[in-house]
């Protein structure tokens, strides 16, 4: 299944409590689960003001739709083509 990668911007994010960003993830799995295995959320960074997380999903709107349902921002999503670290410079 393709992964991508979302930025939502959302001022102050890297202030938000513990609890603000636990509810902030069951909102967002509640909304996973109603959609189905078609969608799912491998782990997010959050910074200042933004959030990027990684998702692996069918195609760009299924991405948009969780969005739209759980009331977060989608604003740029970005196809991952490949992924590489350290260890790839070893090949």
């Amino acid at each position: 299944m393709p992964k991508f990668l979302i930025e939502r911007n959302i001022p102050g994010a890297g202030n938000l409590t513990p609890e603000q960003l636990t509810a902030i993830s069951q909102t967002s799995c509640g909304v996973l689960n109603s959609m189905g295995p078609q969608i799912q959320w491998i782990e997010s960074y959050v910074t200042a003001d933004k959030v990027f997380c990684v998702y692996r999903a069918p195609d760009e709107a299924t991405i948009r739709e969780h969005g739209s349902k759980g009331g977060f921002p989608v604003d740029a999503v970005y196809a991952i083509k490949t992924t590489i670290d350290p260890g790839t410079a070893e090949a």
